[in-house]
């Protein structure tokens, strides 16, 4: 039996969504620390470019191997771009709290979107097994 991507690609998203809140998290905590410079990490959909390669299913064991799916994220935290409207303040520091609350927002609906989606998924499997 092939295992199911959903659970995977939901696995693999919940732990970047994770890594994203504590960048975010280490933002806010430095928002009046001088000179820090606000960070950020590679959106989603570009750690899945790099990583995964979803290829068709092997039913027959002459068939070529597709690649697996690695368990790594490649995720690069990198300096997050500046706000227009609040630059660098003066003292060097270029968190916006406006920003990161906004930040912290999308990642409290991306992680309830995922477990309402997986949750959905598991539910619709029990109800195969069950009949």
């Amino acid at each position: 039996m092939q295992p199911i991507q959903l659970f995977d690609l939901a696995s693999r998203q919940a732990e970047w969504l994770s890594l994203r809140q504590e960048v975010v998290a280490s933002n806010i905590a430095n928002a009046n620390t001088p000179k820090f410079a606000a960070k950020d990490i590679t959106p989603f959909k570009a750690v899945l470019d790099s990583s995964q390669q979803i290829g068709m299913a092997r039913t027959n064991p002459n068939h070529f191997a597709s690649s697996d799916l690695g368990t790594d994220l490649n995720v690069d935290v990198r300096d997050a771009p500046l706000n227009d409207e609040i630059g660098k303040q003066v003292s060097g520091n270029s968190v916006s709290l406006s920003d990161e609350m906004v930040k912290m927002g999308e990642i409290q609906r991306q992680h309830q979107l995922n477990t309402s989606l997986v949750s959905s998924f598991n539910r619709m499997m029990l109800m195969t097994v069950k009949r």
